[in-house]
Parts: C-alpha cells; sequence; structure tokens
C-alpha cells in the first residue's frame, strides 16, 4: 500500500532523477563527498569508508541501501569491499539510474535494485548481514 507520502516523494525524486547530471555538478560531488557516484545526500566517501569498516563488510557479506536513489552509497560499498547489495527505493526513475551505475562500475553481478518502501520491504527477516539508509531518515 503506497501512502500519499510515498507517492508525493516519487513524484517529487522523479523530476530530480530526470534531469541530466551537469558536469559541474559531478565537479562539486568531487570535491565534496570525494566521487562521482551520483550521490543525493552529504555522507561524503569517508564516512561511507566508515560504514563499510564498521560493518565489516566484505565479499561474503549482503548489504541493504535502504533509499538507494542512484546508488550511493551502496554501489560505491560493493566496488570497495566486494559485498552484495540490495539497492531499494521508492522512485524507480533513481534506481535505473543505480542499475546502469552498476553495469559501468562492474559491480553488475553482486548488485539489485528492489523498488519499495522501507516501510514494507519484500524480504524475510535476517535476509541482510547490514543495512544502511544514509540520509534518508533525516
Amino acid at each position: 500500500m503506497v501512502t500519499s507520502q510515498e507517492r508525493d516523494t516519487r513524484a517529487r525524486f522523479a523530476e530530480r532523477y530526470a534531469a541530466e547530471t551537469a558536469d559541474v555538478v559531478r565537479a562539486v560531488e568531487e570535491v565534496v563527498i570525494g566521487g562521482d557516484w551520483g550521490a543525493n545526500g552529504y555522507t561524503t566517501r569517508a564516512e561511507a569508508d566508515r560504514l563499510g569498516a564498521l560493518l565489516g563488510l566484505d565479499a561474503g557479506s549482503s548489504l541493504l541501501d535502504l533509499g538507494a536513489g542512484r546508488g550511493w552509497p551502496g554501489l560505491y560499498l560493493a566496488a570497495a569491499t566486494g559485498c552484495r547489495v540490495t539497492l531499494t527505493d521508492v522512485p524507480i526513475e533513481g534506481l535505473r539510474q543505480a542499475v546502469a551505475r552498476a553495469r559501468a562500475e562492474g559491480v553488475s553481478a553482486r548488485a539489485v535494485a528492489v523498488a519499495a518502501s522501507a516501510r514494507w520491504l519484500p524480504f524475510r527477516a535476517r535476509a541482510f548481514d547490514a543495512v544502511v539508509h544514509t540520509d534518508v531518515l533525516c
């Protein structure tokens, strides 16, 4: 069941994801965040690295990224640690970009995107070793 708030979020972010990312935005992201990963929020690369270390992510780990948008930081963590990642979000447009990014980064065999609200996740209990939700529940 989709709430009116989720519908509003989907519509608002659909516009954002539909717009081509300008070179200047990528340049700012590189300076501020430390990489061009299609970030939507303010989590830096150093913070993402710390998350990966604190969570003990490695090639045997399975990570759930809630509110993944274009795939930051889940795809980055998959590339950096070798873990498998499941990206979830409400706006499908962002997840489409995440899937394309996963192919471009060579992690598509370890990444899957699922259109789902964090309120109603279609996964069994304990399906993941770790969960991240950066810049989502603010």
